[in-house]
């Protein structure tokens, strides 16, 4: 197996996905942050005094899923036709959950526009929240699925 962002002189390249058919192509990734409990209930309250934040934070994920051509060196400018952004609190864990889910009809996935809406979304919650918490930690940031293109459909398993 190689990588396919260097070439054979060891150069950094952006793949060419010219010839690839343009099939449908989802991702699924997720994320936690975790925080005080008195953090995760001033969050759930709506309490916190820069807005609402489970709101802003989504809005930022679906910006930076639309920008992450623009943030990765080598991912390709893709025209993303769908993002869904959830937030599960975990009251028992002190913690946040967030999934990113990402679709396109493309040349090449989205794995990393769902990644990038997970990281953003929690560096938008630490933003929103820091006054009261400089503690929170984000984690765990992963991909959990992704269908279509050549390698067809992963899954991970847990």
């Amino acid at each position: 197996m190689s990588l396919s962002h260097m070439d054979k002189h060891g150069r950094s390249k952006m793949v060419d996905v010219t010839s690839k058919s343009t099939t449908r192509r989802e991702a699924y990734a997720s994320g936690y942050i975790y925080m005080k409990s008195s953090t995760l209930e001033l969050i759930l309250s709506g309490n916190v005094e820069k807005g609402a934040v489970f709101e802003v934070a989504r809005v930022a994920a679906i910006m930076a899923v639309k920008k992450t051509g623009d943030l990765i060196p080598m991912c390709h400018p893709l025209n993303v036709t769908a993002v869904d952004v959830d937030f599960a609190p975990e009251i028992d864990k002190s913690r946040i959950r967030i999934d990113v889910k990402v679709k396109l009809a493309g040349r090449t996935g989205v794995e990393m526009e769902a990644l990038t809406g997970v990281g953003v979304a929690a560096l938008t919650i630490y933003d929103m929240c820091k006054a009261v918490d400089k503690d929170m930690v984000i984690s765990d940031i992963r991909l959990i699925e992704k269908s279509g293109g050549k390698s067809g459909t992963y899954r991970r398993e847990e």
